[in-house]
């Protein structure tokens, strides 16, 4: 396919892209998307790439439903042989969800797996100072072997879509599976969403992701994810190896927190009894009075869940997750910078060891 067959608006943005170059919309095989789906909203009649059912979200509240169209832990992957990868994306703000100024707010990243389920970063897709309806970018490979590749999509702007180039005569291949195909689900605040990391293969998930093999799902909700019971009926029917439960920071008072966060707990319980939950407050090594109120708040439930004889509930402390990182790993003493992010996936992987096994 010639890209502008697609959309004109890239007319001015191919000038460099040689001739040979053949695109492909990731919606075709055997290209797989992974955590995102495309849906039609308010905000975007185009239809844009969405992490949770869009008619749906909006019974959660008007700010999950527009958090949504934010593509976080979204995953394109395919196996090539081209020497080059081309991504042309198209992108959008979204009025109402958060604004990030930084890489992963609406760059890609590139890694390179091999045939034992490891990958590693091979480039990054940063757009232009200027970007404003996409942009286009060119991985070169040094040989022309195959192999398989993962895209991860930005964690905060809006998408509505991404073709991918690949020399025209190449192999394209689907993915190879997972080893754990049963996605990990995580649900929580900005800082789950992936905010402010990098890029977007510097979240805790994606690098829990990468470590296991794993497929996960993004339920980071910047600023709007509360605890509502609505949400975790949605949550409770997903097919999941672990659910990793985790809104202090947005929880907006003590009272709050204390009223929504074993009630949340039970939805997915109750749903799902043998399910592995874990149980985190917000990841922050210096303790004041506001973390430790809130963090007891949090053990409760875990305590509570240990008294009436549940045998898979984890607790995870700020402490424990920033144990690496310590006062270092934090960018404005809420969100993580990437070495916080690297010590929250840690600290989460020596817990998910044996759960996983």
């Amino acid at each position: 396919m010639n890209l502008l067959d697609f959309d004109s608006n890239f007319k001015d943005k191919l000038e460099n892209i040689p001739e040979d170059i053949v695109f492909y919309n990731i919606e075709e095989e055997p290209f797989k998307v992974y955590a995102v789906k495309k849906q039609k909203t308010d905000y975007c009649n185009e239809g844009c790439y969405c992490r949770m059912d869009y008619e749906y979200s909006k019974t959660v509240s008007d700010g999950v439903s527009h958090a949504i169209g934010n593509p976080a832990g979204g995953r394109i992957r395919f196996r090539t042989n081209s020497p080059s990868v081309t991504i042309a994306a198209k992108e959008f703000s979204i009025p109402k969800a958060a604004a990030v100024s930084n890489m992963s707010s609406s760059g890609f990243d590139i890694y390179v797996e091999d045939d034992k389920g490891g990958s590693r970063c091979f480039k990054s897709a940063v757009p232009p100072a200027d970007n404003k309806n996409g942009f286009v970018f060119t991985a070169e490979f040094e040989s022309s072997e195959m192999r398989g590749l993962t895209i991860n999509m930005p964690t905060t702007c809006g998408l509505i879509d991404v073709n991918i180039g690949i020399k025209k005569g190449c192999a394209l291949e689907a993915p190879l599976p997972y080893t754990i195909e049963k996605p990990l689900v995580f649900y929580g605040s900005s800082i789950t969403q992936g905010q402010i990391c990098s890029r977007p293969g510097n979240s805790y998930e994606a690098i829990i992701s990468r470590h296991f093999n794993c497929d996960f799902l993004n339920f980071g909700f910047s600023g709007n994810a509360k605890g509502e019971a609505e949400a975790a009926e949605y949550f409770k029917k997903l097919p999941m190896s672990a659910f990793i439960l985790d809104y202090d920071h947005n929880a907006p008072s003590h009272e709050h927190l204390k009223a929504t966060h074993e009630p949340f707990f039970k939805i997915i319980r109750e749903a799902n009894p043998k399910l592995p939950i874990i149980i985190m407050s917000r990841p922050v090594f210096e303790d004041d009075a506001d973390t430790v109120a809130r963090r007891e708040i949090i053990k409760a439930t875990y305590d509570n869940a240990i008294k009436n004889g549940d045998e898979n509930v984890y607790f995870l402390s700020g402490k424990e997750l920033m144990a690496i990182a310590r006062c270092e790993g934090l960018v404005d003493n809420c969100h993580p910078n990437d070495l916080g992010f690297y010590s929250m996936a840690q600290a989460l992987i020596g817990v998910l060891e044996d759960i996983l096994k």
